[in-house]
């Protein structure tokens, strides 16, 4: 009954704490199916004249998903004798996660999550701003940075036309959008200016971007990469501390073609793959709304099952995506409410959860120790 020490505020008895803790079990996170004691997220269970109060702690920004939690919470609990009502309070708990051996975390951040993919043009950009806005939507401080130097599209879909500034000369702050912190080299430079830099220039650059910019208590900062498997990659698997990987693919066979190299690159460097998004899975004609897969079916989720890694879900080629992302009002922005904004909200719960259920970072709880000669 250790467990249950640490969880009544208050004495209960034994029998009643089985049938509580059987009853809690019964419980279960709607995105990872594993029940609220098994990720730790119940606290402070109190019973004073059959109110029932408890603290859940969410590993993963779920706002959205407290209320069928709740629910749950009140239908099981409200079986047990004795419990008239059940009167959860939530709050959001999301620590600082492993990431790759021998890279140490860098200040502000606790998880860095990278959105990559092994060939252009797949929608890479449009999901990782998608996915970040879903984030920080459900509750957590997010942040994200434009490492696709030569191609930067951050500052256009988040509509960003001011410079960011430095208030001690030495570091840069981060730019506003939406409630996420934004940092790219596209608020640096002219929109038109081509970026002629051979790969030591853009790995230092990236380098700089990151390190230079005073993130503030981010839960996450994603990273968009630029395509390929190249000096950029090789840098953020080296120098920068990643939580987990993120593959974007579409159905199409050369597309899927490099989203493996992409995934391999990966598992070389111990960087965790979350898993894979399949983009423009089907055409939704605009007109007559007639769904069909043009780039062929089920690639992505193909690829998932072939690598053992887990298929975060699919997402359309529809037109409003490109319009509003161009308009500078990504769609879970734009339409919250949207069937779309929905698929990128669940696969922001999927990519959290995992990241949530792994094991925990102590590194930057401790001090550094300094010694002195005196």
């Amino acid at each position: 009954m250790g467990l249950f020490n640490t969880l009544f505020g208050n004495g209960i008895s034994e029998t009643l704490q089985k049938e509580i803790e059987l009853q809690l079990k019964a419980c279960l996170d709607p995105t990872s199916q594993k029940d609220l004691l098994a990720i730790k997220a119940v606290s402070d269970l109190q019973l004073k004249k059959g109110a029932l109060s408890l603290n859940v702690s969410m590993p993963y920004p779920c706002k959205s998903l407290w209320p069928s939690i709740e629910q749950s919470l009140k239908h099981h609990l409200g079986q047990v004798e004795g419990i008239e009502s059940v009167n959860p309070t939530f709050e959001t708990a999301i620590v600082s996660h492993d990431a790759q051996k021998g890279v140490a975390p860098l200040p502000g951040i606790k998880n860095i999550i990278a959105i990559a993919s092994g060939k252009g043009g797949v929608g890479k950009s449009t999901t990782a701003v998608n996915l970040a806005l879903a984030l920080q939507q459900e509750g957590a401080k997010v942040g994200i940075l434009d490492a696709d130097i030569y191609g930067p599209s951050i500052p256009t879909m988040l509509n960003l036309k001011e410079k960011p500034h430095s208030e001690d000369g030495k570091s840069m702050q981060p730019l506003n959008a939406y409630g996420l912190q934004v940092m790219s080299i596209g608020v640096l430079i002219e929109e038109d200016s081509p970026m002629i830099w051979r790969g030591p220039i853009v790995t230092q650059t990236l380098t700089q971007l990151l390190k230079e910019t005073k993130w503030e208590d981010l839960d996450y900062l994603v990273i968009d990469l630029p395509p390929g498997t190249g000096d950029v990659q090789l840098t953020l698997a080296q120098q920068i501390p990643v939580t987990g990987a993120v593959v974007i693919t579409t159905p199409q066979q050369v597309s899927l073609i490099d989203a493996k190299k992409a995934l391999k690159m990966f598992e070389k460097v111990e960087i965790p793959v979350i898993g894979i998004i399949e983009n423009m899975s089907t055409h939704i004609c605009t007109n007559c709304d007639h769904e069909e897969a043009i780039f062929g079916e089920h690639g992505g989720e193909a690829m998932a099952k072939q690598y053992s890694v887990d298929f975060l879900g699919s997402l359309p080629l529809n037109k409003r995506i490109r319009e509003e992302a161009d308009q500078g009002q990504p769609t879970v922005t734009a339409e919250p409410s949207s069937e779309i904004a929905q698929k990128y909200r669940t696969m922001a719960h999927k990519i959290s959860s995992t990241v949530g259920i792994q094991k925990r970072n102590y590194a930057n709880l401790f001090p550094n120790i300094v010694i002195q000669n005196t």
